[in-house]
Formats: structure tokens, C-alpha cells, sequence
């Protein structure tokens, strides 16, 4: 079989899967790095950690049995799903093993449609699905040896055993197994490497970054949001917490006021208010006025921030 080079044409069809690749791997190293810096990811006291929302997923899923072991063993399954999603997006980028990259990139995606998105309706409201089909391409064609660091080390192979770097068919019917086992090796001892480390410092990273003990909302020796004569009965006002979370306070009735993180339990996108409560403007989430779901795929209620008025200004409590 004749590989394309990276000095193919530019109008070989194997270019048009670099768009593909940058997109997927980058997508799939911010979502997995987002993980591991979020605190709440694996707090098990948070509606908005991993726990939480497997337990959540698991009522509903086409496999909860799995979902709801994968709960039993939260900090475990999460850390397995965040760098998994790192190890698949840094090899799409680089180019090494790009098919089994892609496969780990499709199982990731069609858990998550099973898990998250299985009760999105209507089905295409869920990126995972997407994600999943959108891998394929790369499953059957991989890199085809452009901007492929395999390439690179199939190439440093071949120098190294004074091989052509692009032999005939002849010669190539009698070394690839061999080059093809040491290019294996090479690109694993690569992988291992870069798994120990990154392992390691993205574990402490996430353990570190957790909560101990349960969650509080966030507090800030009782800042001020709002004057309560500048927020309207049956009206909201959006603000931000002192760590730099969207929020909206709600005044329903004339002597009270809620808040709520605005960051919806489905995939942390902001949701907005439209009266009298809450809807996600990424996959259709809605929550009523005191948070809860009344509907599309938020696996649990928006976090409650507590307030009280003080002097004519409502303050974090």
C-alpha cells in the first residue's frame, strides 16, 4: 500500500481531515483538562460533580447498571474519563496511533450519548452523538501519515536500519512487520512516558482541588449583590460570586430573594432567565424558579446560593 506523505498534494482528500483532527483533539483535551480543574468534579456532596451526576444519569440510561458501579467508584471513573479524554484528544493532535485514538474517541462519545444524552429529544441536541459519528472518518482513514508523529518514527525506524524512508513495494514486503514492531514500541514508550507523567500531576491536580467536607456555596464575608429596591418583584438580576461564577438573584415575592449558580448541571453552560425560571440555551434545560428540572437532559438542580437582606442590600449570606 502506497502511503501519502506529508508533501502530498494539497488537494488529496487526506488533507481535509486536519480540520477533523484539530477540532476533535482539541476539543477532547479542553473537556478532559476542564474536568480535572473544576473543583466540583469529584466532590461527592456536588450536584455538580461526576457522582452526582452518574447517580442522576443512571434512572434513565440504556446501561444505568454500569453507571450506577461507575457511581459506587466516582473519583476512580472520573479521573479514568478525563484523561482518557486528554490521552485521545493529544494523540489525534499529534498524530500517534491516530486510529486507536479515534476508537477510544468514539467508545468516550457513545458513553457519554448513553449516560448524558440518552434523554435529549430531539436526538441531534446532543453533541455526543455528533462527536461519535464525527470520529469516524479517522477510524478508518487515521493520519495517512500527515503531520503524524507515527510517520516520524516509522521514518527514524527505517533511517536507523539503513532503509529508503519510501521503498518499493518490493522492499516494503520485506521489512514492514519489523519496522512496524519498532515503530510500535518507540510510539508506546512515548505514550507510557507521557501517561506516567501526565497521570500523576493530573491526579494531585484534581485531589488537591477538591472540596473537603460539604460543599458551600460561594462566600465571600457577605459581599453585596443588589440594593433591594433596584430589583423589581418577579424580576432577576445577574451578578457574579467573588470566585467569578455566573449567578442570578431572583426576587419572586415582595420579602424574598434566591439565588442560583447559573451554571447548568447538564454541561455547565450559563443558563438564562426567562421568567419565572431558568432555560439552557446549549441543549434546552429548563428549571422553575427554585431550581428544579422541569425538563431536557439537566441531570440535577441548579445550586442554590443562600442571601439575606441587610440594611436595604441583599448580601451572600
Amino acid at each position: 500500500m502506497t502511503r501519502l506523505r506529508w508533501d502530498s498534494p494539497r488537494r488529496s482528500p487526506v488533507w481535509s481531515l486536519l480540520p477533523l483532527r484539530a477540532f476533535l483533539g482539541g476539543t477532547f483535551v479542553y473537556a478532559g483538562l476542564s474536568k480535572l480543574l473544576d473543583t466540583h468534579y469529584l466532590d461527592g456532596t456536588s450536584p455538580l460533580g461526576v457522582h452526582a451526576q452518574m447517580v442522576s444519569a443512571a434512572a434513565t440510561s440504556p446501561i444505568g447498571p454500569l453507571v450506577s458501579l461507575a457511581a459506587d467508584h466516582a473519583t476512580v471513573a472520573g479521573l479514568a474519563i478525563a484523561f482518557g479524554e486528554v490521552a485521545v484528544g493529544l494523540a489525534t493532535l499529534l498524530g500517534l496511533f491516530t486510529r486507536l485514538a479515534a476508537l477510544g474517541g468514539v467508545l468516550l462519545s457513545l458513553s457519554f450519548f448513553l449516560v448524558v444524552s440518552w434523554t435529549t429529544r430531539p436526538y441531534y441536541l446532543g453533541a455526543d452523538v455528533v462527536f461519535a459519528v464525527a470520529w469516524t472518518p479517522l477510524l478508518i482513514a487515521g493520519d495517512a501519515g500527515v503531520w503524524s508523529l507515527t510517520a516520524r518514527l516509522r521514518a527514524q525506524v527505517r533511517r536507523g536500519l539503513g532503509l529508503p524512508v519510501h521503498p518499493t513495494k518490493a522492499e516494503e514486503g520485506t521489512v514492514q512487520d519489523h519496522v512496524e514492531r519498532r515503530t510500535v514500541l518507540r510510539g508506546g514508550l512515548i505514550a507510557g512516558a507521557a501517561t506516567a507523567a501526565g497521570v500523576t500531576a493530573g491526579s494531585v491536580l484534581a485531589l488537591t482541588g477538591r472540596p473537603v467536607g460539604s460543599p458551600a456555596a460561594p462566600v465571600s464575608h457577605g459581599p453585596v449583590i443588589a440594593a433591594v429596591d433596584d430589583v423589581a418583584v418577579g424580576s432577576s438580576k445577574s451578578f457574579t460570586t467573588p470566585d467569578g461564577t455566573p449567578a442570578h438573584l431572583l426576587r419572586p415575592a415582595r420579602d424574598t430573594f434566591l439565588a442560583y449558580n447559573a451554571t447548568c448541571s447538564h454541561q455547565g453552560c450559563p443558563v438564562a432567565y426567562v421568567g419565572p425560571g431558568f432555560r439552557c440555551p446549549c441543549h434546552g434545560a429548563t428549571y422553575d424558579e427554585n431550581g428544579q428540572v422541569t425538563g431536557g437532559p439537566a441531570p440535577a438542580p441548579l445550586v442554590k446560593i443562600p442571601v439575606e437582606v441587610v440594611e436595604g442590600q441583599v448580601v451572600l449570606a
